[in-house]
């Protein structure tokens, strides 16, 4: 059968679309809509996971500015500098240093009225123990015993860690709710990726399942013009792709922004101003992701139209080896392919510099945001208006912040992959079903009829020309003719793969536009000129998985083909695997196979398209004989190139170029002495002239 392919159906990246096209987004979220439940929960888990990220720094922060801080200062003032300040004296005021806010600790500091940082002992307890041996160091006020940070960092270590048993109990609840939060992370973890997963395999499982039913339903007109690899590639590839975008982006990048929000409202609570002086980093980061974006998306649809080229060229010649090996066009071959392979490997380069400028050029600015944190932080702590903790939590939320700007390319690439893999998918979904009627056929007598049947594959390109015939129910007629004659055409459109351009083609009487096809095709059978076999045991290929028929039917259809002794010789007899295409039967076992299915279908009508073409002069026989016996009584239409398998027909049309040139038997054609006659010439006169 022809095939026409256009440079187009190739190269059909050259068609890329938007890097985020919204129609093509609201089509792919109807796939989501049944899992909806799941992805809502996910979100929920990205809420949940953003909070505890959040608050993990946070508490560093606490452990460094209320543990290993002294969290007491004393003051030089003449009022209490802040709500709860203890009077040492007159003038002298004991305060918790995070009571006071960063405008007063700072003008305190710039005023030298603060004196350091102090322990604050209970009157009772381990740490009073220790402070009554050391009363050089320690003071005795009302709310217990006071030193000096300074004072009390020569002692030994066992009275050290009794004057710091509350900070360490302190201590130790902080340690225990990090690890609780870090399990609870761990958890929300786990749910969110197995929800995504899930999620995202029940979509692709329907995905596929959508785009498999709608090939099937697909006419021939179009699946003659796709690559098979392509086609797999939709049902594979493409729906991985558009998986990872639900897996790896659409939660992800929700998660990323309230990430960022809630940094950045961390940020602000503890240092305003340094926040918006980071922020500052903010314009040369939205330039460096606009270019980013355009540059990549540039690169990404120059690499795809190369690996395009080089999939079809690797194709075609993997498939046409031998001819360029028995040319010896090896090295003609060689060259074209690098050549292919060089402008892959160039548009491939230009990609990586692009992501290779964009990743460290983040990581520069976050490493110069760090840098001016450390500064104007750094000097905050030494001057008094930032504590320790704080700078510490700001570096870890400054990573934070960053990292979503660093993952954005990967994202960004998953998301060019996803929508290109949809507008194939979704092209792919728009090609209109094969055209069928209503009328069912219930009952098919096989009465066949073209009415000046016109036919083009393509525009008016003409395969048929004006064709008109009749085939009587349970006539034998073969189709005769040169190659490109229209034989096969004529098959086609009497299965229903193609519809005539004018004409009428009549099945039974009726119009073949109005039958319902899967109907019609209950009764028709063909045996092709190569028998097709599945993966799977010969019962499974002879019956095509029609439940309806049992083990002994299979075996009936089997000893009216004569295949049923090769059966009981194979291995496991019908439960042998015959492999990938037949590949453990020999092509005449394989065709005797192919002519028990058309027997088990108890078919109206049969298409024999040359079914002895592949065969020996042995298994040629066998295969006449089972032909014979299938034929018996149902009208058969066969296509004949070896004019010596028509004897027994009742009738030959013999074709030219698109035209029924002949109609008659054997006999009457011969006589005519026409173009019948000069292809029997051309067949049996050298056979019949040697002694």
């Amino acid at each position: 059968m022809p095939r026409h392919h256009s440079a187009a159906d190739f190269l059909e990246e050259d068609r890329l679309g938007k890097a985020v096209d919204v129609r093509l987004l609201k089509r792919m979220l109807c796939y989501l809509r049944p899992y909806w439940v799941l992805f809502v929960a996910a979100f929920f888990l990205a809420g949940g996971i953003t909070l505890v990220e959040l608050a993990l720094p946070y508490i560093t922060k606490l452990a460094i500015d209320s543990v290993l801080t002294p969290p007491w200062l004393v003051v030089d003032t003449a009022t209490p500098p802040a709500p709860g300040a203890i009077a040492l004296g007159e003038g002298r005021f004991l305060v918790r240093a995070a009571a006071l806010s960063p405008e007063v600790r700072e003008r305190l500091e710039a005023a030298g009225a603060v004196e350091g940082r102090y322990l604050l002992l209970p009157l009772e307890g381990p740490g009073a123990a220790v402070a009554a041996r050391y009363p050089d160091r320690f003071q005795r006020i009302s709310q217990g015993f006071l030193a000096r940070a300074e004072d009390v960092r020569g002692l030994p270590a066992r009275d050290l860690l009794a004057l710091k048993s509350q900070e360490i109990r302190i201590l130790l609840f902080l340690v225990l709710g990090l690890l609780g939060l870090l399990v609870l992370r761990f958890g929300l973890s786990y749910g969110q990726v197995y929800l995504l997963q899930y999620a995202g395999q029940r979509i692709m499982f329907d995905m596929r399942r959508a785009i498999f039913t709608h090939v099937l339903r697909l006419p021939m007109s179009f699946l003659d013009r796709q690559p098979v690899g392509r086609l797999v590639t939709r049902a594979t590839n493409d729906v991985a792709a558009i998986n990872e975008m639900y897996t790896q982006v659409v939660v992800y990048l929700v998660q990323d922004a309230l990430m960022m929000a809630g940094v950045l409202a961390i940020m602000f609570r503890l240092n305003a101003r340094l926040t918006l002086l980071l922020l500052a980093f903010g314009p040369p980061l939205l330039a460096l992701t606009f270019w980013f974006r355009t540059r990549a998306r540039a690169a990404y649809r120059e690499a795809r139209r190369k690996l395009a080229r080089l999939n079809a060229y690797l194709a075609e010649a993997i498939s046409g080896m031998p001819i360029i090996q028995l040319f010896r066009q090896e090295l003609r071959s060689l060259k074209a392919f690098q050549d292919i392979n060089r402008g892959y490997f160039q548009a491939q380069m230009r990609s990586v510099v692009v992501y290779g400028v964009f990743g460290p050029a983040i990581s520069v600015m976050r490493t110069l945001a760090l840098a001016l944190l450390i500064w104007y932080g750094g000097r905050g702590v030494l001057g008094g208006v930032f504590t320790l903790g704080a700078l510490v939590a700001f570096t870890s939320y400054v990573r934070m912040l960053f990292q979503p700007l660093s993952d954005l390319s990967d994202k960004y690439n998953i998301l060019q992959s996803a929508m290109a893999a949809s507008e194939r998918i979704f092209q792919l979904l728009d090609e209109p079903q094969e055209p069928s009627g209503e009328r069912r056929v219930p009952v098919l007598r096989g009465e066949i009829e073209f009415q000046d049947v016109w036919f083009a594959y393509r525009d008016e390109e003409w395969v048929l020309k004006g064709v008109s015939f009749r085939v009587a129910p349970g006539e034998r007629v073969a189709l005769v003719g040169p190659t490109g004659s229209g034989k096969s055409t004529i098959v086609n459109l009497i299965l229903g793969f193609y519809r005539p351009q004018r004409g009428r083609i009549l099945i039974d009487g009726l119009d073949i536009r109005e039958l319902d096809l899967p109907s019609l095709r209950r009764h028709l059978a063909v045996v092709p000129q190569e028998a097709f076999l599945f993966s799977g045991n010969v019962e499974e290929n002879i019956r095509l998985w029609d439940e309806g028929l049992d083990g002994r039917e299979v075996q009936q259809a089997a000893r009216a083909t004569g295949v049923h002794p090769v059966v009981e010789r194979l291995p496991q007899g019908y439960a042998t695997e015959v492999r990938e295409r037949g590949a453990r039967l020999s092509v005449g076992e394989r065709q005797l196979l192919s002519i028990a299915r058309a027997v088990a279908a108890e078919p109206k009508l049969i298409v024999l398209d040359e079914a002895t073409a592949n065969v020996d002069s042995h298994t040629e026989s066998q295969v006449q004989e089972a032909l014979e016996r299938l034929m018996a009584g149902r009208t058969a239409l066969a296509i004949a190139h070896r004019l010596s398998t028509i004897r027994n027909a009742d009738r030959v049309l013999v074709l030219s170029e698109g035209r029924l040139v002949e109609e008659g038997t054997v006999e009457e054609l011969l006589a005519k002495r026409g173009l019948f006659w000069a292809l029997w010439q051309l067949q049996f006169a050298g056979r019949a002239a040697a002694p």
